[in-house]
């Protein structure tokens, strides 16, 4: 059978065209970069779990009225979304200092913020992902303003929906970042949570111990990095549940 044509292949995702005009086939890939790529591994079995999270997230915002591009989990490592036109930036909803914010603003990490901060860095991996701000955005014409406030809409019910969903299974939900798709229906246009939710996109904390159960595993050399994912997908109930009990003998008389 042909392969599939590939339409773009990312650090961690190859899309390739799906089988129905409008749809794209996502596939995860097990490698892992950190720092714009300048640290670079393969994690076996990184792909399959993030696909099965990002399933599980984007099933969850769509069943309470949050629109994404995700249409079903093909295999895997696959699944099948909706093609949309996605929007150059990273939509970043902090809700404790950390990473980058830390470093900026001399706050300690872990300091929980007033409130949800919203940021937007510009797509472009040559440059680092640039911070930006809403006057860049709308200068360079990447999104007008009504797009800009339906960004920030969508960011903040997906930062309700994934604290309170991370929140029941003890983990802090520190900080994510998504990406938007635009989506034409005919002259309409309607924008949706695009790319993937899995723990490479979000700073997940155990809130009783802090012990990291995302990519800084990776970033800072902190284990192992699909044993931190497997936990998030155990505790979300994400996996399929085995059961390894050995049998009891049967006692004869």
């Amino acid at each position: 059978m042909a392969r599939r044509k590939k339409i773009y292949e990312g650090k961690a995702k190859v899309l390739y065209e799906g089988p129905e005009p409008g749809t794209i086939v996502q596939y995860f890939k097990d490698d892992a970069t950190a720092f714009n790529a300048e640290k670079k591994d393969v994690i076996e079995g990184k792909g399959v779990l993030n696909n099965r999270l990002s399933e599980y997230f984007m099933t969850g915002l769509g069943n309470v009225g949050v629109p994404t591009h995700f249409l079903k989990r093909l295999n895997m490592r696959e699944q099948l979304v909706r093609s949309c036109e996605i929007i150059p930036l990273e939509v970043i909803v902090r809700n404790y200092a950390a990473g980058s914010m830390s470093k900026r603003l001399g706050i300690a990490e872990g300091t929980q913020l007033p409130r949800p901060i919203v940021e937007y860095c510009y797509k472009d991996d040559s440059l680092g992902d640039p911070l930006v701000t809403e006057e860049h955005i709308a200068a360079f014409g990447w999104a007008s303003q009504q797009d800009m406030d339906d960004i920030i809409a969508l960011a903040l019910r997906v930062n309700d929906y994934l604290s309170g969903l991370m929140y029941g299974v003890g983990i802090r939900l520190v900080d994510f970042k998504i990406e938007i798709g635009r989506v034409f229906d005919g002259d309409f246009q309607r924008l949706v949570v695009a790319d993937e939710i899995s723990p490479d996109s979000c700073r997940l904390w155990d809130i009783e111990s802090g012990q990291k159960l995302d990519k800084d595993v990776f970033r800072q050399d902190l284990g192992s990095l699909t044993d931190a994912y497997t936990e998030v997908a155990r505790r979300l109930g994400v996996l399929p549940k085995q059961s390894h009990q050995p049998t009891k003998p049967t006692l004869i008389n």
